[in-house]
C-alpha cells in the first residue's frame, strides 16, 4: 500500500490535523481487510446525513471508486486512484471542474480519502517492468477501507431511525383518523361530553407538527394524541354501557305517531313535488353551499342533496327512540356554528338556553316560519333542537329559498329517525373556521 508515509498536501494547500488523522487511521488497516466498493458505497448513501457530505460529493466519490479495477477493497493492494480532472467530470456528467474541487476538499475534510499529492501536484503513476504498480499519485481509498465498519453502524442506525420516523407518523395518522370521527359519532348520536374542549386539544396537537420532524420531535406529540383518544373511549364506553343497562329504547318504547295533519293556512311557501315524483323532498347541505331547498327529487335520484351523514339512515331508517330527539347539544357548539343569531338575544347577547329560544322566536318571524310549523319542531325535536335548527337555517338562510318548507321537511324526517343534527352542527363549525372567500 501507498499509506506507509505521511504526505503532506501540494502548493499552498495547508496541512490540517484532520488529514494527518486520516492517514493514520489508513495505516491501521489489516492487510487482511476487505470490504465490496458497492456495498460501501451504499452504506455511505445511508449514512450520509451523520457524516456531513452533501449528495454531490457522494457522486463524485462513487466517480472516483469506479477507477479502482477491482471490487473488492482490499488491504493488501494499493488503493490509490489517479484519474485527471477531466476524466473525473466525464464520470460525474459532466461537473465543473471548479465543483469538483470543491466537493474533493470536502470528502478529505471528512475523513473519507487522503490525498497522496507528487512532487508537482500532479496525478500519475510509475509502473515496473512487468507493468506492477511501483509508485502512484492522487486520491486513496484507504480511509474507507478503515472505517467501512463505522460507515455500516452508521448505516444501520439512519436506517432505523428512518424506519422508526415512518411508523411514528403511520400512528400520528391513525390516531387523528380515529379522534375525529369519535367526536363527530358523539355528537351526532346526542352523547353527553366535553366534546369542545376534546377537539380543541386535538387541535392544538395537530398545529404542533412540524413540517420536518424527528422521534424526538413527534413522541410527546402521540403520547398526547393517545391519551386524549383514550379519553374519549372512556367517555363514549360508559355511556353505552349505562344505555345497554337501561335496555335498549328500540324495543321498548311505544312508536310516537302525529295524528294532526299539517296546517292548510301556513304562511310560508310549501314544496310541491314534480308530477311522476314520489313526494320526497330534496335538501340543500348545508356545508355545500348550494340552494337546493324547493326542487323536487324524481325516483331515480333516492340520495341527491342529502344532509351530510343522512345518506346511510335514508338507506336503512330506524325509528326515533323517546329520548334521542330531545337530547340538546352544548349551547357553546351551537353558538359556535350559529353566530348569526347572537345579536338577536336579549340584550344582543345569548348566555343560556331561553336566550337561543328567545332569538329563535324573533328569527322565525325574519325567515316567514309559520307559528305551526315551529310548534311541530318543538314537539318532535324538543325546544331546544328546535331552537337550534332555526339558527342553523338562519346561519344558512341566503342559500334556502323556503326556511318554513325546509323546517317541516326536517320535522317530518326526524319523526322517521332520518335527521341528525350533530352532521348539520360540524358542517357549519367547520365552514364557521374556514370561511370562503367569493371573488366579486
Amino acid at each position: 500500500m501507498e499509506t506507509d508515509d505521511i504526505t503532506t498536501p501540494f502548493g499552498r494547500r495547508a496541512m490540517t490535523l484532520g488529514m494527518l488523522a486520516s492517514q493514520a487511521i489508513a495505516k491501521t488497516v489489516s492487510p487482511e481487510a476487505s470490504v465490496d466498493k458497492w456495498k460501501l458505497y451504499r452504506w455511505l448513501c445511508e449514512a450520509r446525513p451523520k457524516l456531513g457530505i452533501s449528495d454531490r460529493a457522494l457522486s463524485v466519490l462513487n466517480a472516483l471508486m469506479s477507477f479502482y479495477p477491482k471490487t473488492e477493497l482490499c488491504g493488501n493492494e494499493g488503493l490509490v486512484v489517479f484519474p485527471s480532472n477531466a476524466q473525473l467530470s466525464l464520470r460525474t456528467h459532466g461537473m465543473a471542474e471548479t465543483t469538483l474541487r470543491r466537493h474533493l476538499a470536502a470528502l478529505v475534510e471528512v475523513g473519507l480519502l487522503t490525498r497522496r499529492d507528487s512532487p508537482n501536484g500532479k496525478r500519475y503513476v510509475r509502473r515496473d517492468r512487468q507493468g506492477e504498480i511501483g509508485e502512484a499519485y492522487g486520491f486513496s481509498l484507504a480511509p474507507l477501507l478503515a472505517r467501512a465498519g463505522e460507515i455500516e453502524t452508521v448505516a444501520a442506525e439512519v436506517t432505523a431511525e428512518r424506519l422508526l420516523l415512518q411508523r411514528m407518523r403511520e400512528r400520528i395518522t391513525l390516531v387523528r383518523r380515529d379522534i375525529a370521527k369519535l367526536i363527530e359519532t358523539a355528537l351526532e348520536d346526542g352523547l353527553q361530553g366535553e366534546w369542545m374542549r376534546y377537539e380543541a386539544e386535538y387541535r392544538q396537537q395537530v398545529l404542533a407538527l412540524p413540517r420536518v420532524a424527528t422521534p424526538e420531535i413527534l413522541a410527546p406529540i402521540l403520547a398526547a394524541l393517545e391519551a386524549l383518544r383514550e379519553e374519549i373511549l372512556k367517555c363514549m364506553e360508559q355511556q353505552l354501557i349505562l344505555r345497554n343497562t337501561a335496555g335498549n329504547a328500540d324495543h321498548t318504547e311505544r312508536h310516537k305517531q302525529n295524528s294532526k295533519p299539517d296546517s292548510t293556512s301556513d304562511f310560508e311557501p310549501r314544496f310541491e313535488p314534480k308530477q311522476g315524483g314520489d313526494g320526497d323532498i330534496r335538501h340543500e347541505a348545508l356545508e355545500g353551499g348550494q340552494a337546493a331547498a324547493g326542487t323536487s327529487r324524481t325516483a331515480d335520484d333516492p340520495t341527491d342533496g342529502a344532509i351530510p351523514g343522512d345518506r346511510d339512515r335514508r338507506r336503512q331508517p330506524r325509528p326515533p327512540t323517546a329520548s334521542e330527539p330531545h337530547k340538546p347539544y352544548p349551547l357553546g357548539l351551537v353558538l359556535q356554528a350559529c353566530p348569526e343569531i347572537i345579536p338577536f338575544g336579549p340584550g344582543g347577547a345569548i348566555s343560556g338556553w331561553r336566550d337561543l329560544m328567545t332569538a329563535a322566536v324573533v328569527v322565525r318571524s325574519m325567515l316567514a316560519v309559520s307559528p305551526s310549523a315551529y310548534e311541530k319542531a318543538c314537539e318532535v325535536l324538543g325546544p331546544e333542537n328546535a331552537a337550534t335548527v332555526i339558527a342553523c337555517i338562519f346561519e344558512r338562510s341566503g342559500h334556502i329559498n323556503s326556511a318554513g318548507g325546509y323546517l317541516r321537511d326536517l320535522t317530518r324526517r326526524a319523526e322517521r329517525g332520518e335527521f341528525a343534527l350533530g352532521p348539520m352542527l360540524m358542517a357549519l363549525v367547520r365552514a364557521n373556521a374556514h370561511p370562503v372567500t367569493r371573488a366579486g
